[in-house]
C-alpha cells in the first residue's frame, strides 16, 4: 500500500527482455537499507516488487498484464520516474490510499502555467470515468492529486511547485501517456451496490441509472 507521496525521482538504467516479460532496473535516491527481497515500490504509480537491489537502484521483473494496462511498455532508458516505497505503519498519510494497481492509461490534452501552479487537464478512458469525482482523489503517474473539476472523462488538475520539483511531471506535455488509479474505495462501493448480482457478471459491470433507480439508489 502506498500513499501517492511520491518519494524521490528515479532514472530507468537499463529494460531487458526476459522470456516474454520484461526485467527493469531503476536508479534512485530513496534509502534503500531498510529494502528487503519482495519488497513493492511504486514506480510511477505501478507496484513493482523487488527482484535484486543495491544501495542506490533496484530491480523488477514485470508482467505482460502490467505492460498491457500501464506506459512501462513504452518506458526508454533514461527517463524520469516517481518513486515511492511502501508505506510503514507509522507512516505519516498525507495522500491517499493507493495500491499502485494500475486502472487505465490516461492523456495529456492540455499543459499550461497557471500563476506559480501548472495546470493540466487529463482525458482518462470513458470506462472509468464513472470512478472519478470533482474534488476526489486521483493517481497520477504514482501521485496522489486532487481532481479540481470534470467533464466528463477530462479532469482538471493543479500541481504547486514543491510537487514539479520532486517529481516528473517537468516531462508532461501534450500528447504524455500517464498511469492512472482511481480511488480504491470508488471500485468497493460499485461491487457492493450489485449485492448478490456481483456473483451473476464477472465480465463487465451492469450498474446503470436505471439499476440505481430500480434499487432505490434514485428517486
Amino acid at each position: 500500500m502506498f500513499t501517492g507521496i511520491v518519494e524521490s525521482l528515479g532514472k530507468v538504467e537499463s529494460l531487458q527482455s526476459v522470456g516474454g516479460d520484461v526485467r527493469v532496473r531503476i536508479q534512485t535516491d530513496s534509502d534503500m537499507s531498510d529494502v528487503h527481497l519482495g519488497d513493492s515500490i511504486a514506480t510511477n504509480g505501478i507496484c513493482l516488487t523487488v527482484i535484486a537491489w543495491g544501495d542506490n537502484w533496484y530491480a523488477a521483473d514485470v508482467s505482460r498484464e502490467s505492460l498491457s494496462r500501464t506506459t512501462l511498455g513504452t518506458w526508454q532508458v533514461g527517463q524520469a520516474v516517481n518513486v515511492e516505497k511502501a508505506m510503514l505503519p507509522t507512516t505519516r498519510f498525507g495522500g491517499h490510499i493507493v495500491s499502485g494497481h494500475v486502472d487505465a492509461v490516461g492523456e495529456i490534452t492540455l499543459a499550461r502555467q497557471d500563476a506559480r501552479s501548472l495546470y493540466f487537464e487529463v482525458t482518462a478512458p470513458r470506462e472509468i470515468a464513472k470512478y472519478l469525482a470533482e474534488k476526489g482523489s486521483v493517481t497520477v503517474d504514482g501521485i496522489s492529486l486532487t481532481i479540481n473539476h470534470l467533464r466528463g472523462n477530462v479532469l482538471s488538475l493543479n500541481l504547486i511547485p514543491h510537487t514539479a520539483e520532486r517529481t516528473n511531471i517537468s516531462t508532461w506535455k501534450m500528447g504524455s501517456r500517464v498511469n492512472l488509479e482511481v480511488d480504491v474505495l470508488a471500485r468497493y462501493i460499485e461491487r457492493l451496490l450489485l449485492g448478490d448480482k456481483a456473483a451473476e457478471q464477472p465480465q463487465a459491470s451492469k450498474i446503470s441509472m436505471d439499476f440505481l433507480a430500480e434499487n432505490g439508489f434514485l428517486k
